[in-house]
């Protein structure tokens, strides 16, 4: 198999990435994005790796070619740079001007362009289903529990507004319960939006002991899956079960769990559901 190069931001699902491609397998070499992922991480030390900045990828090109990299991957969540504290190399000086018409047109057009510029180094972009497609979620329920009518009622309205809000690089995910929009995402991420959810009062949303409403996370209409696709693990399980949420609904074939022999044992223990639905 050829070499795969992972460029890692921030969260869990780089290592679940790099662990799931080398059990197949796959050479891996991760290249860590400064500011995001944090230097320190204790899986890392299983890979060969380094650090780099956006502002300076020269380094991070001849990296890989040193490693036999042929297929490069963006995993993991970036922070947007302030590029005026940016470091830059000569390869970053001659990018910027790109990056930043990027960065204006929003997180996607960013994340496609770090993409792209690997690809006009001659690497070959794959997205995570191509490089470890036992984390995509597929169709039906994960665990003992599947959505009743109430909760499939609110799946259908949350997908709805996913992909409309979606379709302007808002979000990936929102909440919704019987019928009553709770949260939309935005900048802050899953797991606040979901934090959002427990200041509200309780007769528009559920509790640990009455579990009502639906997290709900889909591909945005304009997304690139190679960059950027929704993710849920077993933090995202116990965010929604203290927010009283009945159930997660992902879209099959465009999302990813991570874990998911773990992720369905807890949300058997937590009395949630989670299932993939095929848009």
């Amino acid at each position: 198999m050829t070499g795969l190069g992972i460029i890692a931001g921030g969260g869990e699902l780089p290592r679940a990435v790099a662990q799931s491609a080398r059990a197949d397998g796959r050479a891996v070499f991760i290249i860590g994005l400064k500011g995001s992922l944090d230097e320190n991480e204790p899986w890392l030390q299983a890979f060969p790796h380094e650090f780099a900045s956006l502002g300076a990828p020269g380094q991070a090109f001849k990296s890989f070619r040193a490693a036999s990299v042929t297929d490069v991957l963006l995993a993991g969540k970036l922070d947007r740079p302030r590029f005026s504290d940016l470091k830059l190399d000569a390869k970053g000086v001659m990018l910027l001007p790109r990056a930043l018409k990027a960065a204006r047109q929003g997180d996607d057009a960013l994340l496609r362009f770090v993409v792209t510029m690997f690809e006009e180094e001659g690497f070959h972009a794959i997205g995570v289903a191509e490089a470890a497609p036992g984390l995509v979620c597929s169709e039906g329920d994960l665990g003992r529990l599947g959505p009743n009518d109430d909760a499939r009622a609110d799946m259908a309205r949350g997908f709805a507004i996913v992909k409309a809000l979606g379709a302007l690089d808002v979000g990936q995910a929102a909440v919704v319960c019987e019928g009553l929009t709770l949260a939309v995402e935005a900048a802050e991420g899953t797991d606040r939006m979901i934090a959002r959810i427990g200041t509200l009062r309780e007769a528009l949303r559920g509790t640990p002991e009455n579990k009502r409403g639906v997290l709900v996370k889909a591909l945005k209409p304009t997304q690139d899956a190679r960059t950027d696709m929704p993710v849920i693990g077993t933090a995202t399980l116990e965010a929604a079960a203290a927010a009283g949420l009945a159930g997660i609904a992902l879209e099959a074939g465009g999302a990813l769990i991570m874990d998911k022999q773990a992720v369905a044992g807890r949300a058997d223990a937590l009395g949630l559901f989670v299932t993939g639905v095929r848009l």
